[in-house]
């Protein structure tokens, strides 16, 4: 049966709803949080831990808490994250109120926002492959859609929303994320449940956790997926860094111009979300991934020499386009191949790799452009992206993607044409 055949199931709706109303929150809180903090400080690095500490639990737990997701109904462990971070944010919204915000707090808040966002995450990557009876097709297609859902709401709605709310008084972005965060707990509760994957043996945490990290690093497939991520998050970390600085200096670019060129690089990663399926269809997954990759490593290296900011904003529109793609392409394949109960641990696995690469990539670009020139970092972005490329294209070539769905294929199941096999036959809208 195709995908134009095969249906989402209804929970899916209600996944998608709840996830769109949390990623418009999140994207309020996304420009609240370093706004509330530049209110009480202007010294650069608080506000540089600020904006670390929500990054700190990936690097600190993500793992340990793939494992235990792994150990608990994923349904309940994402209706408690929301709740719990719903609760979380009236904390600093009571603050405000009592004129008692302070850098720490924020931090800490920031903090345990990213401890619930590591739960929900996982548990809803987990959730979907279940869902969808880790169907190809449709892994691909509700991927696409929660993608699509997730770049607009956090990218382009939820930024000025929470702008505009902060002017309201400093408590109504955080009292309208916790909002969207009921709303979602709400909705997934309303999910199907579904059965937990069969326990392992009695294993102490750590192990069970050392297990779902060594099955990244041994399978060719997974460990192409995951270097991915973890080698364009050095490579993009590094143009983010000077990205302002490069707009401003070179291109002559200020405020308002640097939004729009952020702006086509958001529009660049729905039209690749949009068409990641058809790619996948028509080259087959591990090919589709291996252009894309090249698409970035060259719009990179197209924005470095770029001569004026009509050119800048076509590169990031087509590097938004190439990574929109990939990163429904990619978790769509991971969760068709990866057995239910090391779902958790595997995503997290990836996750961790991806965040603890970021921070490399802010030293190497701040670096390079001090020691060198303000392009060098995008230069050194690109060749690492097409170094990535290369590495990587025959760890998911099409051949060994073709094989990784025949093993996780059920027993008995219909066999599927070699043909369909490597084009995922239909999804592109995502994590």
């Amino acid at each position: 049966m195709t995908a134009d055949v095969v249906k989402l199931p209804a929970g899916f709706g209600r996944l998608w709803t709840a996830q769109t109303i949390s990623s418009l929150g999140d994207g309020v809180t996304y420009a609240a949080l370093p706004l509330l903090a530049l209110t009480l400080t202007r010294d650069p690095m608080a506000l540089a831990v600020v904006t670390a500490a929500g990054t700190l639990p990936w690097l600190l737990f993500g793992v340990l808490g793939g494992a235990l997701v792994d150990r608990w109904d994923r349904r309940r462990v994402m209706w408690v994250a929301d709740t719990a971070r719903a609760a979380l944010l009236a904390i600093p919204a009571a603050a405000t109120v009592l004129d008692g915000l302070s850098i720490g707090l924020l931090a800490a808040v920031a903090f345990l926002l990213g401890l619930g966002g590591l739960f929900f995450d996982t548990a809803a990557t987990a959730y979907l492959p279940d869902l969808l009876r880790r169907d190809p097709a449709l892994l691909e297609r509700a991927n696409s859609r929660l993608r699509g859902a997730q770049t607009a709401m956090s990218g382009f709605a939820g930024p000025p929303a929470g702008s505009a709310l902060l002017a309201l008084g400093r408590a109504v972005p955080l009292l309208g994320d916790a909002v969207s965060f009921l709303l979602s707990a709400l909705l997934i509760r309303t999910l199907p449940a579904l059965p937990r994957p069969v326990p392992e043996a009695h294993e102490s945490l750590l192990r069970q956790a050392r297990a779902g990290a060594s099955y990244v690093f041994r399978d060719r497939v997974l460990l192409g997926l995951a270097l991915r991520p973890a080698v364009g998050n050095v490579a993009f970390l590094a143009v983010e860094t000077v990205l302002a600085l490069f707009a401003h200096d070179r291109l002559g670019v200020h405020t308002y111009g640097f939004g729009l060129l952020l702006t086509a690089e958001a529009t660049g990663g729905l039209l690749g979300a949009g068409i990641a399926s058809r790619l996948g269809r028509r080259l087959g997954t591990g090919t589709a991934l291996t252009c894309t990759a090249t698409v970035e490593g060259l719009a990179v290296l197209g924005l470095a020499c770029a001569p004026d900011p009509y050119v800048a904003g076509v590169a990031l529109a087509v590097c938004g386009a190439g990574m929109g793609a990939t990163m429904v392409l990619a978790p769509s394949l991971r969760q068709a191949i990866v057995p239910a109960h090391l779902m958790g641990r595997v995503a997290a696995t990836s996750r961790m790799l991806a965040m603890c690469a970021a921070p490399v990539g802010a030293f190497l670009g701040g670096w390079l452009a001090t020691a060198c020139d303000i392009r060098t970092p995008l230069y050194a972005a690109a060749v690492l992206l097409l170094a990535m490329t290369a590495v990587t294209a025959s760890m998911t070539s099409n051949r060994r993607v073709e094989a990784a769905l025949r093993a996780a294929a059920p027993a008995g199941g219909p066999e599927r044409p070699a043909s369909e096999v490597p084009a995922l036959e239909s999804a592109t809208d995502l994590l």
